[in-house]
């Protein structure tokens, strides 16, 4: 399974892309059900819910063959490499599993707020101050249905991708020391629906989290942050040229605009 030029152009235009039913029923069932396991046998502390909703539930599972199979064993790698060129990826040793509980009755939902990955919180994994570029892409399994919004939601800015790079550029990607831009973006926040195996892919720099979650249902996906070969080598360098690791996009990219130049000629 590999992406039409018509879905990596969309991609490149909007910063993400959802494939419906990417990801196998059978390999979406055994994920759950390791989840579910953890979740009644190990439970949670309430001291740790930051860390844990920040970082990953289910710690001791992030590692499991049914969890990093969702990437390594499914349709993603080739979806993924359709993007940034064959034999560039580098394989899943671990997935966050990505939980998100409902709130309590009577409580309304408020618009979300999205963040960029790898500015330091002190409750994921990085201090406060600091920031880091360590990955290409975000792949993000739906593990049940969403039919509606404000169900804990992936939550997307589309195009936020496009203005970050030129935002870096002119006041210098130093500026996420201070923690994440207030900035007004292009378009509003879309809240992703969608069944259960629905694959979304997304470019590092895209704006995103997840919004809140009225409905009475546990939001269940798997996040993989995905790497290019060359991820340490580019660094932050692909903060300001953010397509420098995605030869796939730039191949169709070429082909399209040649093909309108030949048009008009």
């Amino acid at each position: 399974m590999r992406l039409t030029d018509e879905q990596i152009a969309e991609f490149r235009s909007e910063g993400y892309l959802v494939i419906p039913r990417a990801i196998p029923e059978i390999m979406i069932d055994e994920a759950l059900r390791v989840i579910n396991h953890s979740l009644g046998e190990e439970g949670m502390n309430k001291e740790d819910l930051p860390t844990l909703r920040a970082q990953t539930y289910c710690p001791e599972c992030r590692e499991h063959p049914a969890i990093t199979d969702l990437a390594n064993r499914s349709p993603l790698p080739a979806l993924v490499e359709s993007l940034i060129g064959e034999g560039n990826l580098q394989p899943q040793t671990r997935g966050q599993i990505a939980l998100r509980f409902p709130r309590a009755l009577g409580e309304v939902a408020s618009p979300p707020s999205g963040h960029l990955d790898g500015i330091g919180s002190g409750t994921n994994g990085s201090a406060v101050g600091s920031y880091r570029r360590i990955f290409t892409g975000l792949a993000v399994i739906l593990l049940h249905d969403l039919p509606r919004p404000f169900m804990g939601n992936f939550t997307v800015w589309p195009k936020s991708h496009q203005f970050f790079e030129a935002y870096f550029r002119d006041k210098g990607h130093e500026v996420l020391a201070d923690g994440q831009p207030q900035v007004d973006l292009p378009e509003e926040a879309h809240q992703i629906t969608g069944k259960a195996g629905d694959l979304v892919i997304t470019h590092h720099q895209i704006l995103h989290t997840a919004a809140p979650n009225v409905s009475p249902h546990i939001r269940y996906a798997a996040i993989f942050r995905w790497r290019h070969k060359d991820v340490e080598e580019v660094d932050k360098d692909a903060l300001t040229d953010i397509w420098r690791e995605w030869p796939g996009v730039r191949a169709v990219h070429s082909r399209v605009h040649s093909a309108a130049a030949a048009d008009q000629a």
